[in-house]
């Protein structure tokens, strides 16, 4: 005779109803968050009749689904708890059928421990036991083990689908009462279809990131066509919330490696996994993830431990002054302003760490999501003092160190080129700007944005350069009070002492088809500042154009002004223009050593005491040839 010998654990394994048997009215039951959530229990809990399911509490961190209660025939068989205002809670907590518990991400696994959340009864799902008895909390780890400790009812739900994973995820099939199969899939989610606008965003927000940046982002079409764009740099961590399919790509791309994290080196650590089966196959017994508790994901202090921590937030709504208004409904899994707000604080806890807010510059409705006020808008992150990056297809604005009035125009900047001309008018009628502000919203439609590039100079000096905007006005005239005397004679040909703001934001506000004028910048600790200039302006009688260079002393002789002339001169032949015309002071020997190196010759006539230039495109030298 054979015998077939079970593991220990076979012997817990009991029916659903057997559970809900155990149940007691008034329990308080913690459900598996998320795509975790134990849907068999679940299920079986709502179709129940029994007398005992009354007045009990369910509390689950995030709901997907099928505990959300959909009408009142629930009511007094249980009350749903969340930490998550999105999703499918949105509207249950809207019409009072749900309570929300306000609290900061890293802050709701005290709650557990401390029994200040009181818990009757644990349902969590885990995948299928090993041959030792040991689990895997899967792909969702958060407060489960501290609500399994409180619980004098604990019950695992065994999903052959859920990934086995590595990090904070062990549990042992003795830490249950009762053990369930689950006869439910897990909650799949499809990928993201990406648009225009949101690959355009993407590309932007791509362009803070620098290699070996450690990110942070979330679910959506934003963040699905991020992934794509960051495929390009090298050595990315990941210290994040939320593993998703766009995420995976990433990391197998060879962009991540996670080599200069100081926390979980190499490793991808995150909290939750939501996707598709693609996603969790590829999770299974992966060791380049580590899941971790939100204590550990979402604290700032954890956070800051990595050099170039960079969060990217979406977001609904941004006012002239910085308020910002979060994503709120169903369908939503974005963070809200508490999350927001630790997310931000780790970024100041790290070096060179960076705090995004992206956007489209309108909703689907073709309305701007850039206002004058948000105020009648809800979920709102109104700390304005750390806010860092605001970015949309259109650009990015800098905030760090910006008053309102500045601000206001780096967000007109990149606001929908339809939609700057009556932001500039409200902005001005709320006294933020000027009254005297000009603005070319004519100009809006004609700005080059794919004039934009970055080059390392002599010394390893980096500069990004981009068309001049309205709101560089602060920054010109900074650079121009750094200049000596010399140097603005040599410019301006004048002894020029003052740059007052009408003179200036006349220079700043280009009619983008007759001048030409890229600003190049570099970052010291997160902002930029403008260290040159080239410009050319059409000339009235003939199709060449005037030039002139301006470049801060600090950086001169390092090949900028060059770079400058030598894009100049690309884009003034694609636009048709014959030449360029210059005029230097004979005793401006570094400025008359630019125009030599240009790769067309140079024709020079002095008189009165400087070098008039003459620049044809149609004279070739070999150097022209090969660019």
């Amino acid at each position: 005779m054979t015998y077939k010998i079970f593991p220990l654990w076979e012997d817990k394994v009991v029916s659903p109803e057997k559970v809900l048997s155990e149940i007691k009215p008034g329990m308080n039951i913690f459900l598996g968050t998320g795509v975790t959530e134990p849907r068999t229990l679940v299920k079986h809990l709502m179709a129940s009749s029994e007398s005992n399911l009354r007045d009990l509490e369910l509390i689950q961190l995030l709901s997907f689904g099928d505990a959300l209660p959909v009408d009142e025939r629930y009511s007094r068989k249980y009350r749903l708890r969340t930490f998550f205002s999105g999703w499918v809670a949105s509207e249950a907590i809207i019409a009072g059928r749900v309570d929300f518990i306000p609290s900061r991400n890293s802050r709701i696994p005290w709650l557990f421990k401390s029994g200040i959340i009181d818990v009757d009864a644990a349902f969590v799902q885990i995948s299928p036991p090993d041959e030792a008895g040991f689990s895997s909390f899967g792909i969702s780890v958060d407060v489960a083990r501290y609500a399994m400790e409180h619980a004098s009812l604990v019950v695992g739900e065994i999903n052959e689908h859920i990934p086995c994973t590595h990090g904070d995820t062990v549990v042992h099939t003795d830490d249950f009462n009762y053990l369930v199969h689950s006869t439910e899939p897990p909650i799949y989610f499809p990928r993201w279809p990406v648009d225009k606008v949101f690959d355009k965003v993407a590309e932007n927000v791509a362009s803070i990131v620098k290699d070996g940046s450690c990110i942070a982002i979330f679910t959506g079409p934003l963040f699905e066509a991020l992934a794509k764009h960051l495929a390009r740099k090298r050595n990315l961590g990941v210290h994040s919330l939320m593993m998703t399919d766009a995420l995976m790509d990433l990391i197998k791309s060879g962009a991540v490696t996670n080599r200069y994290k100081a926390l979980f080196r190499y490793k991808s650590v995150v909290s939750y996994a939501m996707g598709t089966p693609e996603l969790m196959n590829w999770l299974n017994d992966n060791p380049l993830v580590e899941f971790q508790g939100i204590d550990v994901t979402t604290d700032p202090s954890s956070m800051g431990l990595n050099d170039r921590f960079i969060i990217i937030l979406p977001a609904r709504k941004i006012d002239l002054t910085g308020n910002i208004s979060l994503h709120v409904g169903k369908g939503n899994v974005s963070p809200g302003s508490g999350e927001a707000h630790e997310a931000f604080t780790g970024t100041a806890l790290s070096k060179g760490g960076r705090g995004i807010f992206a956007l489209p510059s309108r909703n689907l409705e073709g309305k701007s999501n850039i206002l004058l006020s948000i105020e009648d808008f809800p979920d709102q992150f109104t700390n304005r003092e750390s806010l860092d990056l605001i970015i949309t297809e259109y650009g990015v604005a800098s905030m760090r160190g910006r008053s309102t009035r500045e601000r206001a125009l780096a967000l007109i900047d990149i606001a929908h080129p339809d939609d700057r001309g009556e932001l500039v008018r409200m902005a001005k009628e709320a006294n933020i700007l000027y009254s005297d502000q000009i603005y070319l919203t004519e100009s809006s439609h004609l700005y080059p944005a794919d004039i934009s590039c970055a080059h390392v100079f002599k010394e390893n000096i980096s500069v990004h350069f981009r068309v001049i905007r309205p709101s560089d006005e602060e920054d010109m005239r900074k650079l121009f009070y750094r200049f000596s005397d010399q140097a603005v004679y040599y410019r301006y040909f004048s002894p020029i002492k003052t740059m007052p703001h009408i003179t200036m934001q006349e220079y700043v506000n280009v009619d983008y088809r007759h001048i030409m004028s890229i600003v190049g910048f570099t970052e010291e600790s997160g902002v930029e500042h403008i260290i040159s200039e080239g410009r050319y302006a059409l000339l009235k009688d003939r199709p060449y154009a005037d030039v002139a260079f301006i470049v801060d002393e600090k950086f001169q002789g390092a090949g900028i002004g060059s770079f400058l002339l030598k894009t100049l001169i690309k884009i003034a032949r694609r636009r048709g223009i014959e030449g360029f015309t210059a005029d230097v002071l004979t005793e401006n020997k570094p400025m008359l050593k630019v125009f030599e190196k240009a790769p067309f010759p140079m024709h020079a006539v002095v008189r009165s005491g400087a070098y008039e230039l003459t620049i044809p495109f149609s004279e070739e030298t070999e150097s022209a040839k090969e660019s």
